[in-house]
């Protein structure tokens, strides 16, 4: 069995909560847009974000895989660029992910109301490979990506 740990370290890890999700059946192209999009923000307001996501009423940008993206309107005013998604899949596992890291700081007795998000990360999980067998001898690729996510929120 591999040995898991976070990809940062902490000195004083009595003020901050951490939780973590692996194998999650979302691209990991799709959850950075996420991560890239809630980093840095309080916990109310990315969860407010994500729930917009989920309903479909407002993108979230796309920095990095912007070949052949669409735009988004009203994009460019708040992010800084045109470029957006609605990643439905990935911001419902996100949610999840939130929420975990919110009651892992209910136990530590931390404020949830001054919790921050400090640390979004996310890496490539194993890709579970498959093949369609086709006609005349071919067969083609159905490839599963899955992500490992973790979440770091602190008091500020």
């Amino acid at each position: 069995m591999p040995r898991w740990h976070y990809s940062v370290k902490f000195r004083d890890e009595t003020r901050i909560a951490k939780a973590v999700a692996r194998d999650v059946p979302v691209s990991p192209k799709k959850m950075y847009i996420v991560a890239r999009a809630i980093r840095g923000m309080k916990l109310e307001e990315a969860k407010k974000l994500l729930e917009k996501v989920v309903a479909k009423k407002e993108p979230l940008p796309v920095f990095r895989y912007t070949g052949k993206q669409a735009h988004k309107r009203g994009l460019a005013e708040k992010w800084g660029t045109p470029i957006g998604k609605y990643p439905v899949k990935a911001a419902k596992h996100m949610l999840k992910l939130l929420a975990n890291a919110e009651n892992n700081a209910e136990q530590k007795d931390l404020d949830v109301e001054r919790l921050r998000i400090i640390h979004v990360a996310v890496h490539k999980g194993p890709m579970l490979k498959r093949y369609m067998p086709r006609a005349f001898g071919r067969s083609t690729p159905k490839f599963r990506r899955l992500s490992h996510v973790e979440v770091v929120l602190a008091e500020v």
